[in-house]
């Protein structure tokens, strides 16, 4: 007995190995006991859906692995799980690669690439993952360009009662999973990273969750978790310098549909669509009831967001010393109520801090710089009718306290319209103002107490003479001699308010590194998601024509790791600035007179090993190319509208029309009428080109809601004749020469959209 006991305490690595088995990976593999997986490389498909039925509903998708049992630990040794599908076309992966149930499971170190899903945990009290990566799995592919946006690009997370959120595909998937720990994983190259739906007092620190074109962390009917220490960023698309910024729903974090009491603390959540995104959900829209309330997000960074660093709506939340910079809007409070925003930086934004609609909130504390607009509170002059929400629920704008903020530079301090009882009190300090207050319509008892203003002479006198303030003599000028007092003085503020969060004990720090490129010219966005800044990468600055239509110039912006490029083939290029040189670097392409078709192909070799877009692993020195292209072919379009009272008589030609139009583009969207004495809803559009095209292989996408059918020549090669979301439907083809497009659509109602865009396929 003290021989075998001395082996236990002397070798125990030796003694744990042999009582846990080593397996090598399969298809159709059930692990039920603790075990260590054999390393190496496995290449395992899904089955096919008929194959597979459990109790644990996981959509259409089928696992290779199940993991089920309780009390037990599974060890992957970062053995490589992958689908044998093409790594380039991450929008055609299919199927489910472990699925887990059971109470108290422990993975760790798991690869796993090329799926729909990953991981899908459902029933699975207590699970722990750690130290895997489940990146490159689902994404789709963006149909978004430079100049416009197309709308079936756009997200929808607002029902997932029946996971509907599995047709977007995630690197981790928990469903109905309470006490979950998830720490130390990445997940890049998806559409999403972590999605939990039903999960409870769950923990999720210490995670790489960033580049991926949807969510980092999504989070529906789930409460009393904390999100604390993760890198999230640049969770994005939806965006084009200069051109759009609309984010398109995607997010860094997600809270939605009565998730409450969450904690999201220290996480970097920059260079998203939203930095935070919360929504109460459709129970609230309906019924009025409840909402995503006494969340608490503290000390994350939300800057350069398209949109929002910070959306809460519908709901009673705390919004507590945050960064948040270079946003279209700092925080959008729309319709929230009793909501504490507090000790967040924000600056450089349109707006600091938006609320429509909102009740008995509180500004208190912040500072604003440089944005052009610091608190806009305001609401519309009625609500819709038929809308449960408003019929339940207060949706004036009242009772909000403004107290003890500095507004330095702010162009617009204030912007305050149809609002009752708005108290702007304390010290709040305003200074480098054009225009104090701006109001659109009267409110109704607004005041100023005890607040410094500086500013110009004829600043100061066009306050006091503005019509909202002229009654009010409380606004203090007393010492404009003096520096201003300290706005952040003590404040009669319960205990539990001040108290600051703390950091976990191992709580890794998440912010961007020193040597990160930072700001929103650095969303950069293309068919499958924001670039990574691991792999050598082209895109374009400025267009402009060149000087008699001699063709365009375009400025290209090289970015990658250091390294060589050097241009290795062109087409319908006339000039270019340099033809090698070293990254980064910014080069000039004129293209010839004439051409429709620019095209450059660029050669990298560098001294380090990176990982392409797909996740492929390219060693130092091996060539690596990529390119910049650009179709320009114009088409002359005819565009004919129609009214129509039913769409089972909709027929074509469908009389004469009401309206037309010439355009060199076909790429429409409408929210109302598309021209006058057409109807906002159940009109039609036939848009016609005749046109000459160079022979080759294209890809012909028509975007469109509702119906839209495609002809070539005559031949339909495209029906999608029903009422349905924005959507792109392709068809490759065989062009050259003359050819007749005839694009017919109608309009069932509500939003409508329509294009038609021409890719070139063949190289």
């Amino acid at each position: 007995m003290r021989f075998f006991l001395l082996i236990f305490i002397y070798f125990p690595t030796f003694w744990l190995s042999a009582q846990t088995p080593e397996i090598p990976l399969r298809q159709g593999l059930v692990i039920t006991q603790s075990c260590r997986i054999k390393p190496g490389a496995y290449v395992l498909d899904a089955p096919e859906p008929a194959t597979f039925t459990d109790s644990v509903n996981t959509g259409a998708l089928q696992p290779v692995i199940v993991i089920q049992g309780d009390n037990i630990s599974v060890d992957f040794a970062n053995a490589d799980l992958r689908s044998s599908a093409d790594i380039k076309r991450p929008d055609l992966f299919t199927g489910l690669a472990v699925l887990v149930r059971g109470k108290n499971i422990t993975l760790k170190n798991m690869q796993v690439h090329g799926y729909k899903v990953a991981l899908f945990a459902g029933d699975a009290d207590g699970l722990k993952v750690e130290n895997s990566n489940f990146s490159y799995n689902y994404r789709p592919r963006l149909y978004s360009i430079r100049e416009h946006e197309n709308f079936a690009d756009w997200l929808s997370y607002h029902h997932n009662e029946r996971d509907q959120w599995l047709r977007y595909g995630a690197g981790v998937y928990l469903k109905n999973c309470d006490s979950v720990l998830v720490k130390g994983c990445t997940i890049t190259g998806n559409q999403n990273a972590l999605l939990m739906n039903g999960c409870n007092g769950g923990l999720v620190y210490n995670n790489t969750f960033n580049f991926n074109s949807g969510l980092g962390i999504g989070l529906y009917r789930s409460s009393r978790n904390r999100i604390m220490h993760n890198r999230l960023d640049w969770n994005v698309r939806g965006y084009s310098h200069l051109f759009y910024q609309r984010g398109q729903d995607s997010a860094a974090l997600l809270c939605y549909e009565q998730s409450s009491n969450n904690l999201f603390a220290f996480n970097s959540c920059t260079h998203s669509g939203d930095g935070f995104f919360l929504w109460a959900g459709q129970h609230t829209m309906d019924t009025g009831e409840g909402g995503c309330n006494d969340n608490l997000i503290f000390g994350n960074d939300f800057s350069h967001a398209p949109t929002n660093g910070v959306e809460v709506t519908f709901s009673r939340n705390r919004i507590r010393g945050n960064l948040i910079r270079e946003c279209t809007y700092g925080i959008w409070g729309g319709y929230s109520y009793e909501s504490l925003f507090t000790g967040n930086y924000i600056a450089d934004c349109k707006t600091g801090i938006a609320i429509e609609h909102g009740q008995q909130d509180t500004i208190l504390q912040n500072y604003f710089d440089g944005d052009s607009t610091g608190i806009q509170l305001w609401a519309r002059a009625s609500q819709p009718a038929d809308w449960i929400y408003a019929q339940k629920r207060d949706t004036r704008s009242r009772d909000a306290l403004i107290d003890r903020n500095v507004f330095m530079r702010v162009r617009k301090p204030l912007k305050i319209s149809n609002s009752k009882d708005v108290l702007i009190n304390g010290e709040n300090l305003f200074t480098g103002f054009q225009t104090l207050l701006e109001t659109a319509q009267p409110n109704e008892n607004l005041r100023f107490l005890r607040n410094d203003i500086y500013g110009s002479k004829s600043q100061v006198e066009a306050v006091w003479a503005h019509p909202e303030l002229a009654a009010s003599r409380a606004i203090n000028f007393s010492h404009p001699e003096k520096q201003p007092q300290n706005p952040y003085s003590p404040l009669d503020i319960l205990y539990a308010d001040l108290k600051e969060v703390d950091s976990l004990p191992d709580g890794k720090f998440s912010g961007l590194p020193p040597d990160q490129l930072r700001g929103r010219q650095y969303i950069l966005v293309n068919e499958w998601g924001p670039y990574d800044f691991r792999r050598p990468f082209v895109t374009a600055g400025n267009i402009s024509p060149a000087p008699g239509g001699e063709g365009t110039y375009y400025v290209l912006k090289l970015y990658g790791p250091p390294g060589q490029w050097k241009i290795v083939d062109t087409t319908g290029v006339a000039t270019v600035d340099q033809t090698s040189g070293n990254m980064p670097a910014f080069i000039t392409v004129k293209s010839a007179p004439g051409a429709v078709r620019v095209r450059v192909v660029f050669e990298y070799s560098g001294e380090q090993a990176f990982t392409g877009n797909f996740g492929e692993v390219y060693i130092p020195g091996e060539p690596y190319r990529f390119d910049f292209e650009r179709f320009e072919k114009k088409l002359n379009w005819k565009v004919q509208f129609f009214n129509y009272d039913s769409l089972a008589s909709l027929t074509f030609p469908a009389g004469a029309p009401v309206a037309e139009k010439s355009v060199d583009e076909l790429h429409f969207a409408w929210w109302d009428s598309p021209a006058p004495g057409v109807n906002a809803d159940r009109f039609a559009t036939v848009s016609t080109t005749t046109f000459n095209i160079a022979p080759g292989r294209y890809l012909l996408e028509l975007s469109s809601d509702d119906g839209a059918r495609l002809y070539l020549d005559g031949k339909r090669l495209i029906d999608h004749w029903d009422v349905h979301e924005p959507a792109v439907d392709e068809v490759e083809v065989t062009l050259g020469g003359q050819h007749t497009l005839r694009v017919e659509h109608f309009d069932a109602g509500g939003f409508a959209t329509l294009g038609l865009r021409i890719r070139v396929t063949g190289k």
